[in-house]
């Protein structure tokens, strides 16, 4: 018998291995929720890093239909993220406070997967202790972040993305740019072409990371309130100010000036 045919369900996706990995410690009955939330999370983000390489590499080859398709999973993946929500939210207060001391330093603010998912849609701005102890996140914030990959794409789309955009050091934050926001609003004057259906693609995807920040904000809210968060981080006044900062700025500003070129959904 072959390998492939003595393949089994469980084998093949190990889940004797995955189904170990869930070890509350207490007998509080929702801690098991409060981990495989989590760990789900961790999967989810997973993916998302993996569809965001493969998103980056076709858009600098030009490919609008693989590039289109990747961005759509991408936003698919973030609704399915903030639908979680609605999970952890049967969670009481109480609830929570029946095993929350156990979490010690742990915070959701250390997951090193959502700092990489940050820095691959262009944040900068990571504390010395983060980057120092993590290699993935030291080559994200080095290389080009997405919007630098778009910007590339439609440059070779046709589209006049200054010479000063794509020759930037993506190693710095990505300040919103007047003379790219014209060459953007040119895109969107076809509002039914393939750029323009990509730009609208990555919208969903930074509409759904402030979406997922909204409804995280609103679960902790929720479930301690005021308190200062596990790790000793502001809980959510923290996650307050991480709202309506989009990844793509330069995208959301071209919608108020529909008068100089027509916006697709307006």
């Amino acid at each position: 018998m072959t390998e492939s045919r003595a393949m089994t369900y469980g084998g093949y996706l190990r889940l004797d291995d995955l189904l170990s990995c869930q070890e509350p410690k207490t007998a509080a009955h929702d801690e098991m929720l409060f981990v495989i939330i989590h760990q789900v999370y961790e999967l989810w983000f997973k993916q998302i890093l993996h569809e965001a390489a493969l998103l980056q590499r076709r858009l600098e080859d030009g490919n609008s239909a693989g590039a289109l398709h990747t961005a759509r999973r991408v936003a698919k993946i973030l609704k399915t993220v903030v639908g979680q929500l609605d999970v952890l939210e049967t969670m009481t207060p109480r609830q929570f406070a029946a095993f929350r001391d156990v979490l010690g330093s742990s915070s959701g603010f250390q997951s090193e997967q959502f700092r990489e998912i940050e820095a691959v849609l262009g944040r900068r701005s990571f504390p010395a202790s983060d980057l120092r102890g993590d290699e993935r996140l030291q080559a994200a914030v080095a290389r080009p972040s997405m919007f630098d990959s778009l910007l590339r794409y439609l440059a070779g789309q046709g589209f006049p993305v200054p010479a000063e955009a794509l020759g930037r050091d993506t190693s710095e934050p990505w300040e919103p740019d007047e003379a790219v926001q014209k060459a953007l609003l040119a895109v969107y004057a076809d509002e039914s072409g393939p750029a323009a259906e990509v730009c609208e693609a990555l919208v969903d995807v930074d509409e759904g990371v402030q979406e997922w920040r909204y409804r995280h904000l609103k679960m902790v809210e929720r479930t301690i309130g005021a308190k200062i968060g596990t790790g000793g981080s502001a809980g959510a006044d923290y996650l307050r100010r991480t709202l309506f900062a989009p990844a793509f700025p330069d995208l959301w500003e071209v919608r108020s000036r529909t008068e100089e070129a027509p916006v697709h959904g307006a």
